[in-house]
C-alpha cells in the first residue's frame, strides 16, 4: 500500500526536499549513461530525483540514512524496493552493492557533507565515471573555477586532475522544502580518460593542501616544510601564489619536487 505520509525534514540531516518537478528532471537529464550501467543516487528523501532515473534505461540504486524516508521510497517504488540502501554514504562500502562494476553517483546533496562526497568519489574514482548533483552554489562553483580566480582552491585542484568540472544551472531557494538560506549549483563530473597521475599522487595532494593552506604566500614560502634545495627554489615557479597555478602546473611542481635531490 502506497504510503502517502510526508517526510518531514531534518535540520540535522542537512535536509531540504526538493520541490520543483522541472528541475529534477533537469537534474536526472544531466547523465549522459555513458561507460556504466547503473547509477547511485545519494540523499533520494521522498523521490522527486529518483523517479526521473528510474525512466532510464539504467539501474538506479538509492542510499538514505534517513529511516522515514526509507520507508517511504519502499512503499511508493516498489520497483525499487530491494535497492533502498539505509547506509551511511560517507562510511558505507560500495564494494558490496557494485562489486567492481561502473557506477554514476547523483543527487541533491546535503550541504553539510557535499565535499566529503566529493572526496569519497576521488578516492573511488576507477568506478565513477560520472557524477552529476546539486550543492551550496558557492561550493559547485569552487569545485569547477580555473586558476586566477579567488575561489579556486584544493577541491578545485583534486577534482579537476581526475575530472572535467563543468557549472551547469543555479537553483533558487524556493523551490525547496523547507527553502535554504543560499541558492544551490548543478554540476558535472566526467572522469578524463587518462585520470592517473603522472607523480606520486600521496604526494600530489600534499603540495596541492599545504601550498592553498597559505594561500596568500608564494609557493617558496608556503611549501618550506617540504625542505627543497635552493636551486629548486630558484625556479620561477616557485615566485607564484597556489591560486596562479593550474592544474597541469600543480603536476608540474609536483614532478620537480619529487625529482628534487634533497627530497
Amino acid at each position: 500500500m502506497a504510503n502517502n505520509h510526508q517526510v518531514k525534514a531534518k535540520k540535522h540531516l542537512g535536509q531540504h526536499f526538493l520541490t520543483d518537478e522541472s528541475v529534477a528532471q533537469d537534474i536526472a537529464n544531466t547523465l549522459t549513461l555513458e561507460g556504466y550501467k547503473h547509477v547511485l543516487e545519494i540523499g533520494p528523501g521522498m523521490g522527486v530525483l529518483t523517479k526521473y532515473l528510474l525512466d532510464k534505461p539504467i539501474k538506479t540504486h538509492v542510499i538514505e540514512i534517513d529511516t522515514e524516508s526509507v520507508d517511504y521510497l519502499k512503499a511508493n517504488y516498489l520497483n525499487l524496493a530491494n535497492r533502498v540502501y539505509e547506509q551511511d554514504f560517507l562510511k558505507h562500502d560500495l564494494t558490496e552493492i557494485f562489486g567492481n562494476e561502473p557506477f554514476a553517483i547523483i543527487g541533491n546533496f546535503p550541504y553539510n557533507i557535499s565535499t566529503q562526497i566529493v572526496f569519497k568519489t576521488l578516492e573511488m574514482r576507477n568506478q565513477i565515471p560520472e557524477f552529476s548533483g546539486m550543492f551550496q552554489k558557492e561550493v559547485a562553483q569552487r569545485i569547477c573555477s580555473k586558476e586566477g580566480s579567488k575561489v579556486y582552491g584544493i577541491l578545485s585542484v583534486l577534482t579537476q586532475v581526475f575530472y572535467d568540472a563543468e557549472y551547469l544551472f543555479t537553483v533558487p531557494p524556493t523551490v525547496f522544502n523547507p527553502p535554504p538560506k543560499v541558492d544551490s549549483g548543478v554540476l558535472l563530473l566526467k572522469r578524463k580518460e587518462n585520470f592517473t597521475l603522472p607523480v606520486d599522487e600521496k604526494l600530489f595532494f600534499r603540495v596541492v593542501k599545504t601550498a592553498f593552506q597559505q594561500r596568500r604566500k608564494t609557493l617558496r614560502n608556503s611549501l618550506k616544510t617540504f625542505n627543497l634545495s635552493d636551486n629548486l627554489k630558484a625556479n620561477v615557479i616557485f615566485g607564484k601564489r597556489p591560486e596562479q597555478l593550474s592544474v597541469d602546473s600543480f603536476l608540474e611542481l609536483t614532478q620537480l619536487i619529487e625529482n628534487d635531490s634533497t627530497n
